[in-house]
């Protein structure tokens, strides 16, 4: 055995007993670096005759092939010993059943907006939808609540960093009452040519579910709650068709006759007369107990106004209700928080 197979047996001996990539590489340097063994046996080349040179040469990239050779291999085997190592580390037993994922469901408080849609929509009403930010004459002024009254101190709460086009803050809408004076313009203004023509106005019967906003916070109240406000418009549109919509109303979404209603004498800028309207169940642990449930009212003439129509020839009424009370009430919740805390082990009970 000559000089070169020695060391071509010394390098494989010892990339074999190297243990990691990095000792590996280490090992590498002894042989193939620039200060290496071969590297050193090359510089040789250069003291021999030509002749002798050529076939020396040779030799010696023989030895450094078989020994680069060698080092891929232990790299290899490095390598499939690290993915063998890792897999299984993180084995899979497939034969264990399936990890089952929940399924979801819809809110309380969705699942209550979706009942009072479909109770009203049996009633022949519509469903509106606008902005939740809104301009002060949508917000108030339209709805005979001018700058300055009192009755806008509640409700005068949330501004946004945004003006109008007359110069005025933009708010978060404190009630879903704007979007009944978008649909009742947007109604008068479709039908005007037909009016001007002689053929009368169609009714406007539209709820207006949807988010609002207001400065309260506790156990009934929340700084961003639900409204649903309901309006029926027309030419002959009285109170005692309110009473008997709104007490329809209480029938299918609570399922039961088992109650009482009331209408109690109250004060609403928009509305004139106004009531505010209490139930009371006959059983169950709220039995007794009269509860409010919702604001109503004759609308304003102003309003009446607002909305692009003649006073003189349209009347109608209005309410508003709040889904969040409602859902509290069906599904007996008591703290109104519960609800938007977003607890799991809460609202999996909707499931």
């Amino acid at each position: 055995m000559n000089d070169l197979d020695s060391l071509v047996d010394a390098a494989r001996a010892e990339f074999a007993q190297a243990p990691t990539p990095a000792e590996l590489e280490n090992a590498k340097a002894r042989y193939l670096g620039k200060a290496g063994r071969v590297t050193d046996l090359m510089k040789t080349l250069a003291a021999l005759a030509p002749d002798l040179r050529k076939a020396r040469g040779a030799e010696i990239n023989a030895a450094k092939g078989a020994i680069e050779a060698a080092l891929q291999a232990r790299r290899d085997a490095l390598a499939a010993a690290e993915l063998e190592a890792q897999l299984r580390a993180e084995a899979l037993d497939v034969t264990l059943p399936g990890r089952g994922r929940a399924t979801g469901g819809l809110h309380p408080v969705s699942r209550t907006i979706e009942r009072i849609e479909a109770i009203f929509a049996s009633m022949g009403f519509d469903v509106a939808e606008g902005p939740e930010i809104e301009t002060d004459w949508m917000s108030f002024t339209a709805l005979n609540n001018p700058e300055n009254h009192p009755a806008r101190s509640m409700q005068d709460t949330f501004y946004v960093d945004l003006k109008d086009a007359e110069g005025r803050w933009l708010n978060l809408r404190p009630h879903t009452s704007p979007m009944q004076v978008r649909y009742a313009r947007a109604h008068a203004a479709r039908h005007a040519d037909a009016v001007a023509g002689g053929a009368r106005m169609p009714e406007i019967r539209v709820i207006a579910p949807g988010r609002t906003y207001r400065v309260d916070s506790d156990a009934t109240h929340s700084p961003m709650f639900h409204q649903c406000e309901g309006l029926w418009i027309g030419e002959n549109v009285s109170f005692k068709d309110l009473k008997v919509v709104f007490i329809a109303f209480v029938r299918e979404f609570f399922e039961t006759d088992d109650f009482d209603v009331r209408f109690r004498p109250s004060f609403f800028p928009f509305t004139e007369p106004s009531a505010e309207i209490d139930i009371a169940f006959r059983s169950g642990p709220l039995a007794g107990r009269w509860l409010e449930v919702a604001g109503s009212g004759q609308v304003h003439p102003a309003v009446v106004r607002n909305f692009g129509l003649d006073p003189e020839t349209h009347i109608g009424f209005a309410f508003g209700m709040g889904p969040d009370r409602l859902a509290m009430l069906r599904y007996g919740i008591d703290d109104l928080r519960l609800m938007f805390e977003g607890d799991l082990r809460f609202l999996a009970q909707f499931r």
